[in-house]
């Protein structure tokens, strides 16, 4: 090639580069605790499947976290009704999370699991077969002035899963 025709075609680049639209970086997400108006279908499935069977899910009883690296933790109560009565008394959300959690001092590895609030001020994390993974205490804010079926709430940076006024703490697992 002669050397107007290289200077020719780096002249060329030079301006299509220029008239390329600059793609600016993606803002960094922040960690938050979801509502469920944060929450679609296409986060959550409107139906899940616990123990054999699928279940409706509860799509205005959701709440969540994105963390600040756009994984989720995400939960929804359950239509449980078709259940038997010793499933229903502890399968009352459930709970998918993408990164490892702690909850009450247990860890928690990403995948899907049934969760409930039981007598005793325990909460309990079953895996899909509905095999008790484990129980801990959990307790009562006795101060929250408007409870909802279930929600997610951000404290001093740390989180709560609420069921009514029961809730257990949580955090990214170290």
């Amino acid at each position: 090639m002669t050397s107007t025709k290289l200077l020719s075609l780096a002249v060329l680049v030079a301006l299509l580069s220029l008239q390329a639209p600059l793609q600016a970086a993606p803002p960094p997400a922040t960690e938050a605790a979801l509502k469920a108006s944060d929450i679609s279908s296409k986060l959550f499935p409107e139906q899940v499947f616990f123990r054999g069977q699928v279940a409706p899910t509860q799509m205005r009883n959701t709440g969540g976290i994105r963390f600040a690296d756009d994984f989720f933790l995400l939960a929804a109560m359950v239509d449980n009704s078709g259940y038997s009565s010793d499933i229903r008394q502890k399968y009352q959300a459930y709970l998918i999370t993408e990164v490892a959690v702690e909850i009450g001092g247990q860890k928690l590895v990403p995948g899907a699991y049934g969760v409930g609030f039981i007598g005793g001020n325990k909460f309990i994390v079953m895996d899909l077969g509905a095999h008790d993974l484990f129980q801990v205490d959990s307790a009562r804010d006795t101060e929250m002035k408007r409870p909802v079926p279930l929600q997610v709430v951000s404290t001093r940076g740390k989180y709560r899963l609420y069921a009514g006024r029961d809730y257990v703490e949580l955090a990214r697992a170290q």
